[in-house]
């Protein structure tokens, strides 16, 4: 690299270099490393984009573009991940949330505004990304969290204390360290669902970084809601709501095993896929 790089110029020459290795958000992803970098906003490099970028800083840049071709993924390399229009620490401790999960946490939000929900359990909650965003945008219910794993609760409750929410986080296997807890309005839940067949289909980010124990399930990828529908059943109220999060594959299986529940549905993501199970535990 040349003496007097600017941020157009390693903005130009990386996007570049990533569109060769095949890389379909390019620009965005250099963008974002570049920013994370320099402790910016993206909208700073457009508004400096003749600014100059100097030695050390090139070099930071460099290894996280090494990183990057290698296959990790951007929000490892950040330590960050934008979830809900709320930034989350992530680590590979914990799965990196995605879009399609915004739209279960849109639906539980929905259902709040009658009044009638106060009490929700995250199942999981993994960066708790789910919870912080539940308890963010409604603050007068009392949102709960589990999870087996006890790294992942660290970082969920330090994204919680990031965000200023009160969540009461528990450790354990799905909900049994909620049994002796008041029954629940709702549980939500984004828990393992890849089948060790779909292994290899992921992408190398996802396959190589992420956490195994948070992505994989045994079977056709419902045995872990399968063990969780009898405590659920057992924890949530009469009239209680159930949505989880589905591979578009599972749907009619997935449906087929809360057939005694009532108001069930399969609901679509952002892309048009079966994404989201939603049920009511009947009275």
């Amino acid at each position: 690299m040349h003496k007097n790089w600017r941020i157009r110029d390693l903005l130009e020459w990386t996007t570049r270099y990533f569109l060769d290795r095949g890389m379909q958000e390019s620009r965005l992803e250099a963008e974002i490393l570049l920013a994370h970098v320099l402790e910016k906003s993206r909208v700073y490099l457009y508004a400096n984009y003749e600014e100059p970028i100097n030695k050390s800083e090139r070099e930071i840049y460099r290894d996280f573009i090494k990183r990057r071709i290698a296959g990790e993924p951007v929000a490892y390399i950040t330590g960050q991940k934008e979830f809900m229009s709320l930034t989350f620490r992530v680590t590979p401790d914990v799965l990196i949330p995605r879009p399609d999960t915004e739209v279960l946490v849109e639906i539980a939000l929905s259902l709040t505004r009658g009044g009638e929900i106060k009490r929700i359990c995250d199942v999981g909650t993994g960066s708790g990304a789910i919870a912080v965003s539940l308890a963010a945008y409604q603050n007068d219910i009392d949102i709960y969290a589990v999870d087996l794993s006890p790294a992942a609760l660290n970082i969920a409750m330090e994204n919680a204390q990031l965000h200023n929410v009160k969540v009461h986080f528990r450790e354990g296997d799905l909900l049994e360290p909620l049994q002796d807890e008041a029954q629940m309005d709702m549980i939500v839940a984004n828990l393992p669902y890849v089948t060790a067949a779909q292994i290899d289909e992921l992408e190398i980010g996802v396959r190589d970084y992420e956490p195994q124990l948070a992505l994989v399930a045994s079977g056709d990828g419902l045995d872990i809601y399968r063990r969780l529908l009898p405590q659920a059943r057992q924890l949530l109220r009469p009239g209680g709501y159930l949505l989880w999060e589905i591979d578009p594959r599972q749907a009619d299986a997935a449906r087929a095993m809360v057939q005694d529940f009532i108001e069930v549905e399969v609901l679509q993501d952002y892309a048009g896929r079966a994404r989201l199970l939603k049920a009511r535990r009947d009275s």
